[in-house]
């Protein structure tokens, strides 16, 4: 999503929830409307506890079995937004937010991006678009020798000067 498209969703999100609201409220009453509000937002906050448990046991089980669970985490961030989107007040944001929580939406939202993204793991190892080795951005590593390196405080620093 290009940087410019952001300040007109901020724009645009609020105004049209404020015309749902208009319009829900006038065909429901404004006490039912409250109540859907906040029933869905109870509703989110459940799917967000069962959802979300049920994600980090398949991320555990990943990672216990040497795999990269690159999917698992980026179901894990969909239904983060979700659960936002959820607790935020409005039928457009909640209308997103189930939206996100129905796996078969967050697997089409994978397919889009898998391979666009690199995860990389705790060993420095690509996984996704290039597995051949320590995943890079393309400068060249400089390894340092003992001679090159040392821990020893720099006497000339100013983070080193007594304070008294």
């Amino acid at each position: 999503m290009p940087f410019s498209i952001v300040p007109l969703l901020l724009l645009i999100v609020p105004i049209a929830e404020i015309a749902a609201f208009v319009v829900i409220g006038r065909e429901i009453g404004v006490l039912w409307t409250l109540a859907m509000i906040f029933v869905t937002a109870v509703l989110g906050s459940i799917l967000l506890r069962v959802q979300g448990f049920g994600l980090i046991n398949k991320i555990q089980r990943e990672t216990e079995a040497g795999r990269v669970p690159g999917r698992e985490l980026v179901h894990g961030v969909m239904i983060l937004v979700a659960g936002v989107l959820l607790l935020t007040p409005g039928f457009i944001t909640d209308t997103i937010g189930f939206l996100l929580f129905v796996p078969a939406i967050r697997d089409a939202g994978w397919r889009l991006i898998k391979n666009k993204i690199s995860v990389v793991s705790a060993a420095g190892f690509a996984q996704g678009k290039s597995e051949t080795g320590p995943a890079t951005d393309g400068s060249p590593t400089i390894e340092l020798g003992e001679q090159d390196f040392k821990r020893d405080p720099d006497p000339d620093s100013p983070w080193n000067k007594d304070q008294t």
